[in-house]
């Protein structure tokens, strides 16, 4: 039986193949269950270890806000020593000349100047064609939380991230997700222009298919002094819906 006060790591996956990645990633992954849950507790939990550190993961039945809440409120009934929860999943990235994010790149939480690393959405306002103005924003995460972040980054921009070959020895340990979950090549990865307005047809819902190359911005191969994929550090726009419209993302990046 999973003893629940050695768990000091809660992890929340919005998807079944972010949990997927989430167990796969384990340094070990415990084959336990739970005793008891807390009253009213109905999460599912995946156990695991990553370093030193006893994790826990659970999914959310579907996508909101208030349901990863909830998620996150009853995880920390049934493991009251949880000091650090994390929400790791699968975004929508938002380029810029600053940022060149592209498809597979990590984006990490980081805070700037006031605002804490999250920004939720829908705490903003739009006013006839001005840009979207935010008028709220989550707290700060805790200070041990920012310092760790900060020497990974200095660590990583020093001697390398390591991802392709951590992925890589996950894929091995699971082969059957190889196939759905290997990197995709880098042709996949079109970025438009942000007043392009994306077709679907009948036959496909693929961008290379149905919105030809006149708005297609062209972007240089990475080289091999380059990470690829590479780690970015910044705010991140959270929203209780899926949010694809880059008219609406393009000014928060």
């Amino acid at each position: 039986m999973a003893d629940p006060s050695t768990y000091t790591v809660g992890w929340i996956c919005a998807l079944t193949t972010e949990l997927n990645a989430a167990e796969s990633l384990f340094d070990e992954e415990y084959d336990v269950t739970l005793d008891a849950q807390a009253p009213g507790d109905n999460n599912i939990y995946s156990f695991g270890r990553m370093g030193k550190h006893d994790v826990v993961v659970a999914s959310l039945p579907e996508y909101g806000i208030g349901l990863a809440a909830s998620v996150a409120t009853n995880m920390l009934r049934t493991f009251p020593n949880i000091r650090l929860g994390l929400m790791v999943g699968i975004g929508g990235g938002a380029p810029s000349p600053k940022h060149d994010i592209r498809l597979g790149d990590v984006v990490v939480s980081a805070s700037f100047g006031a605002k804490g690393g999250v920004l939720h959405h829908e705490r903003g306002k739009k006013v006839q064609r001005q840009e979207f103005q935010l008028t709220g924003s989550l707290n700060q995460p805790p200070q041990f939380l920012l310092t760790a972040v900060g020497v990974l980054e200095a660590d990583y921009e020093g001697q390398g991230h390591g991802l392709n070959e951590r992925i890589e020895e996950a894929l091995s340990k699971r082969p059957r997700l190889r196939k759905q979950y290997a990197r995709p090549l880098a042709v996949r990865d079109r970025l438009y222009e942000s007043g392009h307005i994306h077709r679907e047809s009948l036959k496909s819902a693929a961008c290379k298919d149905n919105c030809g190359e006149d708005n297609l911005v062209t972007r240089e191969a990475r080289d091999n002094d380059d990470d690829d994929p590479m780690i970015h550090y910044g705010l991140i726009a959270s929203s209780s819906s899926l949010n694809v419209r880059k008219r609406t993302i393009s000014p928060l990046s």
